[in-house]
Formats: structure tokens, sequence, C-alpha cells
């Protein structure tokens, strides 16, 4: 019985989820009113889920509603820490508040904890990781030289045109008295702890938008020729196909661990 409206959920979701990482790699912004739809139909079919399921099992459900408000609680305070973008955060909220379970089961079988949010974080999250891989190669082939993690989470681009770009800036450069610049390289860890201290970083974003308040910024970097930005790719396309993976094809990790061992 919980499947129609899980699978009515799904597709309101699945679709805004689509329609949201369009926009998020046209814009870099996905209004909070893009999700209001989905909301309109996802809602009512949760609360169809969550009631028949407590009839079924109240014990279950229970269960299953500390995991979603556990869930809910770090995605929350992950975006508070600006460790997820405030997108970002809602698509995993959404997701985890009405779909709790499998509305059918994915081609690789559920995994053991059946719980469908975590499937597609882990989606996500494994989907995530082929991008630095590719940025490595791309930095390889070209000869790009940097620190080894920087290596793997952005490139450089031409100082003149960087407002036209999408991600942030990983260096710091500055002018000496010498009239010669200074620069130094924002490690991952580094980058990590501003975050964690509301230190902002610079977004080529901000540049575009606001280019008279970053004069400074944009003189050094045209005279630096060449400066170094993450690759900018927003996490919510990753949490889209985590999203569609985890729907028809089933947790990825789990399908690696069962092929690993030979099951």
């Amino acid at each position: 019985m919980v499947a129609i409206p899980l699978m009515i959920a799904a597709s309101a979701i699945g679709i805004t989820l689509i329609y949201a990482s369009i926009l998020d790699l046209k814009e870099r912004r996905v209004p909070h009113k893009t999700w209001r739809p989905a909301l309109v139909i996802s809602v009512p079919m949760a609360i169809w889920v969550y009631g028949l399921t407590f009839v079924a099992d109240w014990q279950m459900a229970t269960g299953y509603l500390i995991l979603v408000a556990v869930f809910c609680g770090f995605f929350y305070l992950f975006q508070a820490m600006n460790l997820f973008g405030g997108a970002d955060a809602y698509a995993l909220i959404v997701i985890t508040a009405c779909i709790p379970f499998h509305p059918f089961e994915p081609l690789s079988g559920t995994s053991p904890l059946g719980f469908f949010p975590f499937t597609v974080l882990i989606n996500a999250v494994l989907i995530n990781l082929v991008a630095p891989v590719a940025i490595l190669l791309k930095n390889l082939i070209e000869g790009n030289r940097a620190p080894l993690s920087c290596l793997f989470l952005g490139f450089p681009v031409d100082g003149e045109k960087i407002q036209n770009e999408f991600g942030f800036v990983m260096e710091d450069i500055e002018e000496g008295e010498d009239g010669r610049l200074i620069r130094r390289f924002i490690g991952f860890t580094e980058s990590l702890r501003r975050i964690m201290r509301g230190d902002r970083r610079i977004y080529t974003k901000e540049l575009r938008q606001h280019p008279d308040e970053y004069q400074k910024e944009l003189t050094l970097y045209r005279k630096a020729g060449r400066v170094w930005i993450s690759y900018g790719i927003p996490f919510i396309v990753p949490i889209t196909v985590g999203f569609l993976t985890a729907l028809f094809v089933g947790d990825i990790l789990f399908v690696i661990m069962k092929a690993i061992a030979g099951m």
C-alpha cells in the first residue's frame, strides 16, 4: 500500500531535482520556491506513508521517524556550518522527510538498512568522488603544478576572465612592497577551518555580481595571469544522480561490497 504514495512523492521530487540541477548549473542558485510544487504533492504522500506504517507496525514507524529526524538535523547542522549549500541541504531534507523507504525494489535489491535517504546520500558522495579524479587527470595532462590536494580540487583559469568562471579562489594573492606578487595556496584543511570560522571565501560569483567591491582582488588576479579556483560543480547534481541511481539501481556501495565479496 505504501508503494503508491512513495512513487508519487519520488516522481515529484525527482522532477524537481532535475530542474534544480539545471538551475544550479546555469545560475548557481536554486530558490526555495522551486520546491513548492513538489512539497504540495509529497507532504500529503509522506503523511499517508507514515500513517499506514504506524498502523502496520508502530515500533518500526517510530524507528524510522527517529532516523528521519536525526538525518534532517544533521543536514540542517551541516548547512549552518557552511559544509553544505542551502539548496543541497534543503534537497536532502525534503528527500529524507518525504521518502523514508524505497518506493520499489531497485535492480540490485535494497541495502540491509533499507533507509532510502541514506542510500541517496552514499550514492551522491561516491558519484561526487568522480569529479576530483577527472580534475586530477586534467591537471596532469595540462602540466599544471600545485600541491597534490589542489590538483584534485581545482585548476587554473585566466585571471582576466576569472569572474566568468564558477567556483571559489584557491589562492591568497598579495602584492609585496617591491611590486612582486606573493602567492599561497589555500589547502583543503585550511579552507575547511575558514568555513567553520565563518570566514568568507572569494567566490567568482561575487566577483561577477559585485566587481566594485573587489577591485583590488580583480587587479591582482589580472596581474597574476592565471589563478587557481575550485571546480565549482554544485552538489545538487550528485544528489540528483544519487537519487535516481538509488531509485532504480540501488545502493552503489552495497553493490561494490557484494562484488568484492563475490556474492
